[in-house]
């Protein structure tokens, strides 16, 4: 492996099927072109209950790992207060992000052809980013067991088609000839950085937190403005199943 800037704590646990999972992410964005052919009622349920099982894979498994991650290294460090509350700073960062982004997106779309191509282009390279450093997390989770990287590769999978059907119903055509196919990449390339790299033990929950803070947005993003078009009962259901088949592993 190739040293970062980050100094290692320890490698990726299972890259073959970190590898298969980066694939399957890659699968998911390209086919995001095809919801509208499933019965609409049908898609909004799957939807809602993807958004829940990714809020509770942040709630349950993601933010308790990075932050029991920095209070050890922050008691080892003598910064307990500083270490544990900047992971949670990070978290909210992605947050604020992404709803920035968010906002200019809205407001700035339509306006002008040549704007609107603008602020298309710097959305879409927000979520490759974003889908790559998911795919980054693939080789390095917080912690090394095939169960964990079992449950984050479903939250992000169930993640990504909820993102993309966003993407899909905002840009529509623009989106799913190229755009899916620049999620698709992004994901491959960051976790192929993510296989022949190492990072440290703190900055790898941080990194984690950005993507939680980040998810929780993008998925209430979807879930609240369009509030008629949710499924509270399928976002609980998702959330459920998710809680439970995590307390059960």
């Amino acid at each position: 492996m190739v040293p970062t800037f980050l100094v290692s704590e320890a490698e990726a646990g299972y890259p073959v099927a970190a590898g298969v999972f980066a694939l399957g992410f890659a699968a998911i964005h390209l086919s995001s072109g095809r919801w509208e052919f499933v019965d609409r009622e049908r898609r909004r349920w799957f939807l809602s209950a993807g958004g829940g099982a990714s809020v509770a894979y942040v709630f349950m498994l993601m933010l308790p790992e990075v932050a029991e991650v920095a209070a050890t290294v922050a008691e080892l460090q003598g910064e307990t207060l500083f270490a544990e509350q900047i992971v949670f700073f990070v978290a909210l960062a992605g947050f604020v992000l992404y709803y920035g982004i968010e906002v200019v997106v809205t407001q700035r779309w339509g306006e002008d052809v040549e704007e609107s191509m603008v602020v298309y282009r710097a959305h879409l390279l927000s979520f490759a980013v974003y889908s790559g450093i998911i795919g980054y997390l693939l080789f390095h989770q917080e912690v090394q067991s095939l169960s964990n990287l079992f449950f984050y590769a479903v939250a992000m999978a169930l993640h990504f088609g909820v993102t993309d059907y966003g993407l899909h119903r905002h840009y529509g055509t623009i989106f799913d000839t190229r755009g899916k196919i620049v999620l698709a990449v992004g994901t491959l390339v960051g976790a192929a950085i993510g296989a022949v790299t190492v990072i440290g033990e703190f900055s790898l929950s941080v990194v984690f937190a950005f993507v939680a803070g980040a998810i929780v947005f993008n998925v209430i993003k979807e879930e609240l403005p369009e509030i008629t078009e949710s499924r509270f009962v399928a976002f609980l259901l998702g959330t459920l199943a998710f809680v439970i088949l995590s307390l059960l592993a």
